[in-house]
């Protein structure tokens, strides 16, 4: 492990870098300005929710459109570009005065940091390594929990000093003088280690380097349509309406906070054992038990008044995040190949930011009628279980042609 730190350090940290950026358009992360941004429009949790999940489909949307950029510029372009327009859309949080301004701002929020930092991140991840891409995946993935760890007390004792605008200042700042050019630096130079050029055009499934429109009439990703989109779903609308369960449970978010590190520690243990699984066994055999975690731990909501639950069920929904995010980056290149991996995983991208849009608008809706989001959390908890059960289905049909693939010549 060390070796291999040591020999692709600049890479893997082009890619920590980027997932830990990303915390920045997570929703956990703007859900800490809610109260306040709520406060100053007199939106509702269901109006909230809703414009939330408007600008975050029209996220969705533009990365369907410019997703494949990831196949044809530069990346040492196109990471400080995005990082730019991120702290462009910080600055419209901070100057927000009209509804309009911040819809438009958190477009862009959940455009750059939950779109196109994490999906060029491991779009570069899939397409750099090949025999220990379960491990590059990983270890590039750390950025997220270590986001989700540090960035929250840093921003909290922001907005308790400075206040909420200039936090959103700070952030803008932080991206366009840190982010920007410490991409730009690692990226100059392209990536060339010993076996990259055969890495670069590794096939897929029988041999074929897949395009998204092949790989959208292939029928894994119809069947894994409801798997991808519930890790987001739930994760999304767990860490938004956690003020809202607060208030449900007559706990306090000082209290709650140490759930952050559950989840971050949770999530950090997973990808590592993940990316280990991924190499060895094989990414397919992850899927049976992708949502088991993750449905314990929503449904653990439910009964329990007690603070611990709380921390409980943000470590086991960080389990399955953890193994989530490693999954999908070794998944995604073995079955369909690395040669269009931007341009299909940005269709997967926005299937997952679509479930993290859809989310806070429908919980929030029911909110608004008075079932709370504990009692949804019973029914979430059942839909993972269920799940499972499909995921079963699809690893067994999964294995028989990649077995198959492996078999055939090239």
């Amino acid at each position: 492990m060390l070796t291999f730190l040591k020999t692709n350090l600049r890479w893997l940290g082009t890619g920590f870098l980027l997932t830990f950026a990303s915390a920045f358009g997570q929703t956990w992360f703007i859900s800490l300005f809610a109260s306040t941004i709520k406060a100053e429009h007199g939106l509702t949790d269901g109006a909230w929710g809703s414009l939330y999940t408007v600008a975050t489909l029209c996220a969705a949307g533009l990365m369907f459109w410019r997703g494949s950029v990831a196949d044809t510029v530069p990346l040492s372009r196109l990471a400080p570009i995005m990082a730019l327009v991120f702290a462009v859309a910080c600055v419209g949080m901070a100057a927000t005065g009209s509804i309009w301004i911040l819809g438009i701002s958190l477009f862009l929020l959940r455009f750059c940091g939950q779109g196109m930092f994490s999906h060029i991140a491991m779009t570069a991840m899939g397409r750099w390594f090949e025999a220990t891409r379960g491990k590059a995946v990983s270890l590039a993935n750390l950025g997220h929990p270590a986001g989700e760890i540090i960035v929250p007390i840093l921003i909290v004792l922001s907005i308790a000093v400075f206040g909420p605008r200039p936090a959103w200042l700070g952030t803008a700042a932080v991206l366009a003088l840190v982010i920007a050019p410490l991409l730009w630096g690692l990226l100059r130079n392209d990536r060339a280690p010993r076996g990259h050029a055969r890495a670069a055009n590794t096939p897929g499934l029988k041999g074929r380097q897949w395009k998204r429109r092949d790989a959208a009439q292939h029928w894994l990703l119809p069947a894994l349509l409801p798997v991808l989109l519930t890790p987001g779903f739930i994760s999304t609308v767990t860490f938004f309406h956690q003020a809202h369960i607060a208030e449900v449970k007559g706990w306090t978010l000082a209290l709650m906070a140490p759930g952050y590190s559950a989840f971050a520690t949770a999530t950090v243990a997973s990808a590592l054992i993940a990316g280990w699984a991924a190499d060895r066994l094989g990414p397919h055999r992850l899927l049976p038990i992708l949502l088991l975690p993750m449905g314990v731990g929503i449904a653990l909501l439910a009964p329990s008044g007690h603070v611990v639950a709380w921390y409980a069920a943000l470590g086991f929904i960080g389990i399955t995040q953890g193994i989530s995010t490693t999954l999908w980056g070794v998944l995604l290149p073995a079955v369909y190949g690395t040669q269009h991996l931007g341009s299909i995983r940005s269709l997967t991208m926005i299937i997952m930011v679509i479930s993290t849009a859809i989310g806070p608008g429908i919980t929030g809706i029911l909110i608004d009628y008075r079932i709370n989001f504990p009692v949804q959390s019973l029914f979430i908890g059942g839909w993972c279980l269920l799940l499972a059960l499909g995921c079963w289905m699809i690893s067994h049909r999964l294995a028989q042609e990649l077995s198959l693939t492996r078999i055939e010549p090239a």
